[in-house]
């Protein structure tokens, strides 16, 4: 194994809607393999590795997603940013690159991740709003998706809301913060009227834990669910795992704090 002497923090952002998530894998195209290629063509070399700060999951986005960078030689940090947007494909574009030292574990290094979701109800929306917002239909109620909501608050067990776990998992998380609020950030003519966004930040998240909690809400703004249901999944937790994962395409990670 390479003993790397250079080390570098770099973030970016990306449109997820064409990729299978973040991590390298066979047969299909990921945001990883876009990075390893560009960094192929840049440095004329395969003398390098890179580590993300976690998984995404296929077409979910980032406004700020972090890996390292791990080398044995020094670069230019300013030219490296230019370099990588002059290469990239066009819908992943880098934010910024730093030297860290070699004491920087991206994976064990204390960090929050806040996840924005973004979701509409009503008339089928326009086909441009798909890579950002999904459309759930019917009418939800909104003022009671924002009571529930609040119930994840806090130190929970959250094993009703983990998909394929295995025998090591931990189930219990702390939800630093969590909101359903209007939309603001998307404002064009083909946004739906009825849009609203959905946002949890934690240390840690099973997978699929947030489309889980975003279905569960959906639930219940419908009437499927009801508040105490979602306060009953999160003390029964041995109970079956929560029926409906929302789509991927509407999450966004949102920003990554070290």
């Amino acid at each position: 194994m390479a003993r790397w002497t250079k080390f570098y923090l770099i973030r970016i952002e990306f449109l997820g809607f064409r990729y299978c998530g973040w991590q390298m894998q066979p047969d299909v195209k990921t945001v990883e393999e876009m990075i390893v290629k560009t960094f192929k063509f840049i440095f004329k070399h395969d003398g390098f590795k890179v580590l993300g700060c976690g998984r995404t999951d296929t077409k979910v986005s980032a406004d700020d997603f972090a890996f390292e960078l791990f080398l044995n030689e020094e670069i230019d940090t300013t030219l490296l940013l230019e370099q990588l947007n002059s290469n990239l494909p066009f819908d992943i574009r880098a934010k910024s690159v730093e030297e860290v030292d070699a004491k920087f574990n991206i994976i064990q290094h204390s960090k929050v991740k806040e996840y924005h979701y973004h979701f509409s109800y009503g008339e089928k929306a326009h086909p441009f709003n798909a890579p950002f917002i999904i459309n759930f239909g019917e009418h939800l109620d909104i003022e009671l998706m924002q009571e529930a909501v609040k119930v994840f608050i806090g130190t929970h067990n959250f094993k009703r809301y983990a998909t394929k776990p295995s025998e090591n998992t931990i189930f219990e998380r702390e939800i630093i913060s969590a909101s359903i609020e209007k939309n603001t950030r998307f404002t064009d003519t083909h946004t739906p009227e009825n849009t609203f966004v959905f946002k949890v930040s934690s240390k840690g998240f099973l997978r699929y834990q947030v489309r889980l909690m975003m279905a569960a809400l959906i639930d219940v703004g419908n009437g499927s669910y009801t508040v105490e249901d979602i306060k009953d999944s999160l003390i029964n937790f041995n109970e079956a795992p929560m029926k409906h994962n929302a789509p991927s395409s509407g999450l966004n990670l949102h920003k990554v704090s070290f």
